[in-house]
């Protein structure tokens, strides 16, 4: 220390402040019914400028999340079963495409998500994989006012059903570019739908995915480009 130098304190911040300040990632209990308790990492830079909630457990979707953050918004990664379910699944592999369990699931999260204080009055956006993508097109039009955009990874909107006819949100399906099931099924499920859906190939990269998923959510969530009313 210099010798004369003057020490002034500096309040300490709690951990939720720096969370908030830094936007680091914090593991939390969510509670959706006496039986039903889902962990989800979330994480809210400030200012946010929406928030995206992914449905999928997917490794690949923290890389996402990191571009999303880095781009001003929050995000919530959840995996929609509990981990009593995840060991039945393990077995029968039942559960992972019950699109009636896991929308139903998506539906109470974005409920939860516009009630807690750090994501509320922020627009949402959804990303979801494979059957969990589909379970976000069937929550989509549960939500129509709450959901502003959603990113379809992994070419499985056949398991949203009769739903699709319903989907109003500006939506995305990624594919990756030698995925032809997935390239159908996607082209399939898109002329089901109102609007405009758009589709995208990509090599199998995450850095591609996350790419997109950025522009998609910055476009559709942020304040100054959402339309004033409507979905």
């Amino acid at each position: 220390m210099f010798l004369g130098a003057r020490v002034v304190p500096v309040p300490l911040m709690t951990r939720e402040a720096c969370l908030h300040a830094f936007g680091g990632v914090q593991s939390i209990a969510v509670t959706l019914s006496e039986h039903v308790h889902l962990n989800v990492d979330i994480a809210v830079p400030s200012p946010a400028e929406g928030v995206v909630l992914f449905v999928s457990r997917d490794p690949r979707n923290h890389r996402v999340a990191e571009e999303l953050r880095a781009a001003g918004l929050a995000t919530v990664l959840v995996h929609l079963l509990t981990p009593e379910e995840e060991l039945v699944d393990a077995l029968t592999g039942e559960r992972r495409f019950d699109i009636e369990l896991l929308s139903a699931r998506i539906v109470a999260l974005i409920d939860w998500v516009e009630t807690h204080s750090p994501t509320a009055g922020l627009a949402i956006g959804l990303f979801g994989v494979g059957a969990g993508a589909a379970a976000a097109l069937v929550a989509a039009v549960d939500q129509p006012q709450a959901v502003r955009a959603i990113v379809a990874a992994g070419g499985r909107p056949d398991l949203a059903g009769r739903a699709l006819r319903w989907v109003e949100q500006p939506t995305l399906f990624i594919v990756a570019e030698n995925d032809e099931r997935g390239i159908d099924l996607s082209r399939r499920g898109m002329h089901e739908m109102p609007g405009d859906p758009r589709l995208e190939l990509v090599p199998d990269a995450v850095e591609a995915v996350a790419a997109l998923a950025h522009g998609w959510f910055v476009e559709h969530l942020r304040p100054e480009n959402r339309p004033l009313s409507g979905p």
